[in-house]
C-alpha cells in the first residue's frame, strides 16, 4: 500500500472520529435539556448526502464534502442559514428558548469533548507505552546546529547547552526546536558560561523560506561507518560498517560534526584513519581522501544506548501506572494547548512572518506518518483534536466561540443580540472561514508546486 494512502486514510479516520465526538458534544447536552436536534452529519450534506436515516426526530447522515460536520439544533442560527424558521415564534423545544447558561453548555460542549478526548489519548498512550526522552541538560558536549546559517541567524552554534526558554528550563531535547519557534529567549550555556540570547522576531520566516533547513538541530553522534558504496576509492581499504572513526590521521575526533574540518587539511592525501572495532579492537586503517575533503563512505547509526553507554548523554525511561498516567496525560493535554497558543500568536503577529507556514488539509495529513503505527496515530489525532478545540471556541461568528462570545454579553448585559444581527454575523464569520480555508490550503498548493 502506498504511503499516500496509507496517509489518506488515517486522515480521514482520525478526523471522522474527530468529528463524530464533536457534535456529540452538543448533541447529548442539547438532548439532555430537551432540545430538538433536527440533524447530525458527519461531513457537509450540500445538495446530498452519502447515507441518511431519520432516527426519532433526528435526521443522521454522511455527507459528501468532507470539510467538517454539524448538529442542527432547532430554533438557531447556525451554517444551515434556515431563516424562515425563526421567524415563527418560538417553540418549547427550540435553543432560542432554552436559558442562556443552557445555550452555553451546549455550545461549549464541543470544544471541551475535544480537549478531553485528547488527554484520554495521552492518558492511553503514557500508561500503554511510558515515555522515552534525552533530558536536554544531559549532552555533554552540547548540541550539533546541522545548518549553519540558521544557527547563526539564531545565534546559536555546535557545543551550545540550551537550558531554557523564557526562563523556563528545557526538559527533553526533542521538544527543543518547537519551543525555540514558539519562544523568545534563551537562556544557553556556551564554554561554561551562561547567557541570554534573544530569538529573532522573524526567525520562522527564515526557517519558511527554506523548510529542506527546518531541522537545524541535532545530537551530536560518534562517526559510525555506514554502507560503503562499491564506488568509493576506499572500498578495499578495510573499514567496515559499525566501525567508529575516533581519529583522523592522529588527530582524535568524538563526534561526526568535527569530521569535514579536519578533512579539509588532508584534500587528496593518503592518511590513516584511527577506529575502533567490536567495541574494544583499535585498528589503523590507511585511506584516500578526495579532493573534496571526503572518505568515500555513508555515516551509520549509533543507538542512544551506546551514546549513554559512552556517557555522552542520559535516556529517561519512565513507565507509567495508570493512576500516574491521569496526570501525566492532563500535563500533556495542557503543554500541547499552550504550545498551540503560543504558535498562533505568532501567526497573529505579521513581523514573525508565521503566516507563511499556515496549512490546510495537506498539512494536516502530513503530521502522520507514511506506515501503520498506532503509537503516532494517536498521537497525531490527539494534537489535531487539540487544534480543533482551540480553532472553535475562536470568537469568529459561525464557530462555536462565536457563539458562546454573543451568549457571554447576553448573560452579562440582560440583552439578547437580535435574530437579524446573529443572522449576518453568521453570514460574516462564514465567509471568513471560507477566506481562511483558502488561505491555508493555497498555502499547501503552493508549496507543492513551487517548493
Amino acid at each position: 500500500m502506498s504511503p499516500i494512502l496509507i496517509k489518506t486514510i488515517q486522515f480521514f479516520l482520525s478526523l471522522s472520529l474527530l468529528i463524530v465526538l464533536h457534535e456529540l458534544g452538543h448533541f447529548i447536552p442539547a438532548k439532555l435539556f430537551k432540545t430538538r436536534v433536527e440533524k447530525f452529519y458527519l461531513f457537509f450534506d450540500v445538495k446530498f448526502s452519502l447515507f441518511k436515516k431519520k432516527i426519532g426526530e433526528t435526521v443522521y447522515g454522511i455527507g459528501w464534502l468532507p470539510l467538517g460536520g454539524y448538529v442542527k439544533i432547532s430554533g438557531m442560527i447556525d451554517e444551515s442559514m434556515d431563516t424562515e424558521a425563526m421567524k415563527e415564534e418560538p417553540k418549547p423545544w427550540e435553543f432560542r428558548s432554552k436559558p442562556a447558561w443552557q445555550r452555553l453548555i451546549i455550545m461549549l460542549g464541543g470544544v471541551t469533548v475535544n480537549f478531553i478526548l485528547a488527554v484520554i489519548i495521552y492518558i492511553g498512550m503514557a500508561f500503554s507505552y511510558g515515555e522515552e526522552f534525552i533530558p536536554a541538560d544531559s549532552l555533554k558536549d552540547g548540541l550539533w546546529v546541522t545548518e549553519k546559517t540558521i544557527g547563526d541567524k539564531l545565534g546559536i552554534q555546535t557545543g551550545d547547552i540550551i537550558v531554557a526558554i523564557d526562563g523556563t528550563k528545557v526538559e527533553k531535547f526533542s521538544s527543543l526546536p518547537i519551543e525555540i519557534i514558539n519562544g523568545n529567549t534563551m537562556t544557553i550555556i556556551r564554554n561554561g558560561n551562561t547567557f541570554d540570547q534573544k530569538i529573532p522576531v522573524d526567525f520562522i520566516s527564515t526557517l519558511l523560506d527554506d523548510e529542506d533547513k527546518i531541522r537545524f538541530l541535532s545530537l551530536r553522534r560518534p562517526f559510525v561507518v555506514g554502507k560503503i558504496p562499491k564506488e568509493s576509492a576506499n572500498k578495499d581499504s578495510g573499514l567496515m560498517p559499525e566501525d567508529e572513526i575516533v581519529a583522523i590521521a592522529g588527530e582524535p575526533i568524538t563526534y561526526f560534526d568535527q569530521v569535514k574540518p579536519v578533512l579539509e587539511q588532508f584534500k587528496s592525501q593518503n592518511i590513516e584513519l584511527t577506529v575502533v572495532r567490536n567495541e574494544n579492537e583499535r585498528l589503523q586503517i590507511p585511506v584516500i581522501i578526495s579532493d573534496s575533503a571526503t572518505i568515500g563512505i555513508l555515516p551509520g547509526l549509533i543507538s542512544f544506548e551506546a551514546m549513554q553507554e559512552k556517557g555522552l548523554l542520559k535516556v529517561e525511561k519512565v513507565e507509567y501506572s495508570f493512576l500516574e498516567s491521569i496526570p501525566a496525560g492532563i500535563d500533556k493535554g495542557v503543554a500541547t494547548l499552550s504550545g498551540y497558543v503560543k504558535q498562533m500568536k505568532k501567526i497573529f503577529n505579521p513581523e514573525t512572518g508565521a503566516y507563511k507556514g499556515v496549512g490546510g488539509f495537506a498539512a494536516i495529513g502530513g503530521l502522520f506518518p507514511n506506515d501503520w503505527n498506532w503509537p503516532a496515530f494517536w498521537s497525531a489525532t490527539a494534537f489535531i483534536s487539540i487544534i480543533l478545540a482551540f480553532m472553535n471556541i475562536l470568537p469568529i461568528p459561525a464557530l462555536d466561540g462565536g457563539h458562546v462570545m454573543f451568549l457571554l454579553y447576553e448573560m452579562v448585559t440582560g440583552r439578547k443580540p437580535s435574530d437579524k444581527f446573529l443572522e449576518y454575523a453568521q453570514m460574516i464569520g462564514f465567509f471568513l472561514l471560507i477566506a481562511l480555508l483558502l488561505f491555508a490550503n493555497g498555502n499547501d498548493l503552493y508549496k507543492w508546486l513551487f517548493k
